[in-house]
């Protein structure tokens, strides 16, 4: 065998295993989470995609449960924020402190604040203030904490999941465009069904509770975060996301009335490259090395229900922005057959 071919073989061995792992990570944490294997799937694919999570459900669905077995199935360091009124950006990013040296001077020395964590949870984003929730923006896009003038990377691999409560909007800040578009994908995490909560009632209240196992390392993921990329995407399906970001700008020359009427704003550059990049985690996941439109349309929601917004006629119609969404890029489809 020539050392090409023992290369190549190598690298499928490789390939195979860590899908293998991935694959087992998403049935472990399904023994722990029942009833939601929609949204653990689509949890592993924006971690394995690279990008950040919100979830927006009601409370006492498993959001904290989901994002702490993620975390054990995973491997990553944890942490928690509880998100308050009274929470400042150095509660998150850390400060400045005294602390005595040897001589028994004080220096100032910067101590780290709990963002400098592999999976940080962002519980209740919206119950801080903006300035507080903007605090993340710098580390959610560049992967890095600036302060006292120096810039300090975050650990690799970095992966935010926030949470917000749809239904106790008072005390609360909406988040603005240009935080919620840094989330690749927002998951509503729906209730369990009356046998998925008969079984979680059984899980959890008896005397032994349900612990995931770790399954992958930190270097699996980034290896797996590089692999995702390296999935091709033809061209016509790339040619059909790019139309239906197109297709969704109010003041496109080429828009159609609908959106034209009920849109405020349409997808942006940003948005398209999420869909990409959740289209082929999702391939990958599903243990395909190409992007169909079957990808496109299970990632199209997730990664644009939060960017795009119904303007105040569109709300007060009562329109389906998720019917509008599917609507378009079936067109776009449509367009490049």
């Amino acid at each position: 065998m020539s050392a090409t071919a023992a290369n190549a073989q190598q690298a499928d061995a490789e390939l195979t295993r860590l899908l293998e792992t991935l694959i087992r990570a998403r049935a472990e944490i399904g023994r722990v989470v029942l009833g939601q294997q929609d949204i653990i799937e689509d949890l592993l694919i924006g971690l394995i995609a690279g990008g950040h999570v919100l979830l927006q459900g009601p409370p006492g669905v498993g959001k904290t449960l989901l994002v702490r077995t993620l975390a054990t199935a995973t491997g990553l360091s944890f942490a928690r924020v509880q998100f308050t009124p009274d929470l400042m950006p150095a509660d998150i990013t850390g400060s400045m402190v005294l602390v005595p040296d040897t001589d028994g001077r004080n220096h100032l020395e910067f101590q780290r604040g709990p963002i400098f964590t592999q999976l940080l949870l962002a519980d209740e984003i919206n119950r801080a203030t903006p300035r507080t929730q903007s605090a993340l923006l710098e580390a959610m896009q560049e992967r890095t904490v600036s302060a006292a003038g120096t810039s300090m990377p975050l650990p690799e691999p970095f992966f935010v999941l926030a949470t917000q409560n749809p239904l106790e909007m008072d005390g609360t800040y909406i988040l603005p465009e240009a935080q919620i578009d840094r989330f690749l994908l927002q998951l509503d995490v729906p209730l369990p069904t009356s046998e998925t909560l008969s079984a979680i009632l059984d899980s959890t209240t008896g005397t032994d509770e349900a612990v995931a196992e770790q399954c992958l390392s930190d270097q699996d993921i980034i290896a797996i975060q590089a692999l995702v990329r390296s999935v091709p995407i033809a061209e016509h399906v790339r040619r059909a996301i790019a139309d239906f970001a197109i297709a969704t700008q109010p003041a496109g020359a080429n828009a159609i009335d609908d959106v034209r009427r009920y849109l405020r704003f349409g997808l942006s550059p940003r948005g398209a490259q999420a869909l990409v990049l959740a289209s082929k985690a999702h391939a990958l996941l599903n243990g395909r090395f190409n992007v169909s439109f079957e990808d496109v349309k299970a990632m199209l929601l997730a990664t644009t229900r939060h960017r795009i917004h119904l303007n105040f006629e569109g709300n007060a119609d009562g329109v389906s922005l998720e019917a509008l969404l599917q609507r378009l890029f079936d067109t776009s489809i449509k367009g490049v057959l």
